[in-house]
């Protein structure tokens, strides 16, 4: 099976139209489990999941504390999930766990050539890094910000630019998740980088996180009131920062 290619089909009972569609994934490459949609069934099969299917039958839905974690893992963990069912019980499903969580939805009966042609689609945009947040570095040490890149480039799509104008150039087009911005950069600073931001429609919901070596309270209070997302020094460790930047996009989906 390949590397990261895995899904885990959560069902009321592994019947034989499961076991079918798992036969069929295994066919295309795709490593896949089976897991009863219990919330230890779940958790035990979970390592290692890009794609989670729940498939629903005629006879049960899960309940709405299944469906309540599911939601949650699914965001805790940045997984999407398709969706197999009869249109009133995709909608109960629909109702209770976020839509952005959703890759796609299929009836029954299933054709199972399109599903696999959907999850064919998903783990070549997964491998491409289509569902990867993005990352926009902003500081003029070209050196730092390489290094920061090497920490994040395992799970985020990263950019960099070295000025303030530079970034506004690249935002205008493309898409950033998150800037981390450095407060003191020539000609403009990056308080005044992201007053800029906050004053363009386009911009001003683009969450900053400041990621400097003013440390001083001059410096940190003169960027308060235009609420950054965060304030880190540059002495902060690899495995700090990724953990703040996971704790704020869980926060963030």
């Amino acid at each position: 099976m390949a590397d990261g290619k895995k899904i885990l089909i959560i069902a009321e009972k592994e019947s034989f139209i499961v076991r079918v569609l798992s036969q069929k994934i295994r066919g295309a490459d795709v490593e896949c489990e089976f897991a009863r949609w219990d919330v230890n069934s779940i958790n035990k099969k979970w390592l290692g999941t890009a794609l989670v299917t729940l498939y629903l039958d005629d006879l049960e839905k899960p309940g709405e504390e299944v469906l309540h974690f599911l939601g949650d893992r699914l965001a805790e963990t940045g997984i999407q999930m398709v969706v197999i069912g009869e249109k009133n019980d995709l909608q109960y499903v629909l109702d209770r766990i976020r839509g952005d969580l959703i890759y796609k939805v299929f009836y029954r009966p299933l054709d199972n050539a399109e599903y696999l042609e959907a999850v064919g689609a998903f783990f070549r945009r997964l491998e491409e890094g289509e569902f990867r947040k993005s990352i926009l570095i902003v500081d003029d040490d070209p050196n730092y910000m390489s290094l920061v890149r090497e920490w994040l480039k395992g799970t985020y799509k990263v950019a960099m630019v070295t000025s303030g104008m530079q970034a506004l150039r690249w935002l205008g087009k493309n898409k950033a998740d998150l800037i981390l911005l450095d407060h003191e950069m020539p000609v403009t600073s990056g308080p005044q980088v992201l007053g800029m931001l906050r004053s363009e429609e386009e911009t001003k919901r683009i969450p900053v996180m400041f990621l400097t070596g003013k440390g001083d309270k001059q410096s940190v209070m003169s960027v308060v009131a235009l609420k950054p997302e965060g304030y880190f020094l540059k002495t902060i460790q690899r495995e700090e920062l990724l953990e703040k930047l996971e704790e704020f996009f869980i926060l963030h989906p």
